[in-house]
């Protein structure tokens, strides 16, 4: 499913927090998982899908990703917490 999406993924409830965007979430995540994207959250063993939101275009999505960066700490967690608050892996959610 190719749809533009903000995401985070995490190791553990309260953990390290990874936030980015893409235009296959399902795809993207998947990667993260298999440890296929190397880098931080192969480093950090970033394989739970905590949180995500679908956009309807690219650039709206690069804008939240944009702005969410600069966000504290906190407000991040927070929002996760609303819409999962024990933090279950959502892969499921996005496969079906």
């Amino acid at each position: 499913m190719k749809q533009p999406a903000v995401y985070m993924m995490s190791n553990r409830k309260n953990g390290v927090l990874y936030l980015g965007v893409t235009s296959n979430l399902i795809q993207r995540a998947y990667q993260h998982r298999q440890h296929i994207a190397k880098g931080f959250t192969d480093r950090y063993n970033l394989e739970s899908l905590v949180w995500y939101e679908l956009h309807e275009t690219m650039e709206s999505a690069i804008r939240r990703e944009h702005t969410m960066k600069h966000w504290r700490r906190q407000w991040k967690i927070d929002l996760i917490e609303n819409t999962n608050p024990e933090w279950r892996d959502l892969w499921q959610e996005i496969v079906g």
